[in-house]
């Protein structure tokens, strides 16, 4: 009886693990759309995407403002390090309480490249600091910018195309201002 227990498991298991597979695969059938297979997307998959990617990018940004307001040897560094931070915590405020209204759960999903990019802002002499800080935060806001405007094109949503369209001309200005102090610095 002991045995035929442990062998009972083992089948009903497998035969679980065997229905959870198919039904997942037939959740993600390729639609052949221009003689190209692409994966047919929910748009509520999408949008959850988007908010916990944006969250993510925005924490990340923060962090980096607050070490630069401390760090940097520049000025003009800390000046727009204090308006990066104030509008992304804008930012991450507005995509909380949306995110919430949609039943959106962010979580810290990404944090050990971001944490690894913090490390390697911290590690830099002062000297390198200023142009290795600029380097990554004007990726990040690039990122941010490429999130909201494929955001735009996939969603129909008001609410999110309304967030987008507040926002997206303050990270063009924001990352017109790093680049200007990048090139500045070099």
């Amino acid at each position: 009886m002991s045995s035929s227990k442990p062998s009972f498991l083992k089948t009903v298991f497998i035969a679980i693990l065997t229905v959870t597979i198919s039904s997942c695969n037939e959740n993600d059938k390729p639609e052949k759309v221009n003689n190209k297979y692409t994966l047919i997307k929910n748009t509520e998959e999408i949008e959850a995407y988007f908010f916990v990617a944006v969250a993510g990018l925005t924490k990340s940004i923060i962090s980096k403002t607050h070490l630069a307001k401390h760090k940097s040897s520049q000025n003009s560094i800390k000046v727009v390090s204090t308006k990066i931070e104030n509008h992304q915590m804008f930012l991450l405020q507005e995509i909380s309480e949306i995110a919430t209204r949609k039943l959106i759960i962010i979580n810290e999903i990404n944090t050990s490249a971001t944490n690894k990019e913090l490390y390697r802002l911290v590690s830099k002499r002062e000297i390198d600091f200023d142009k290795e800080y600029l380097n990554s935060i004007t990726n990040s806001l690039s990122e941010i910018i490429k999130l909201f405007e494929s955001m735009a094109k996939e969603t129909n949503d008001t609410v999110i195309l309304k967030l987008v369209t507040h926002h997206l001309p303050k990270q063009y200005e924001l990352l017109r201002e790093t680049e200007k102090i990048k090139k500045g610095i070099n």
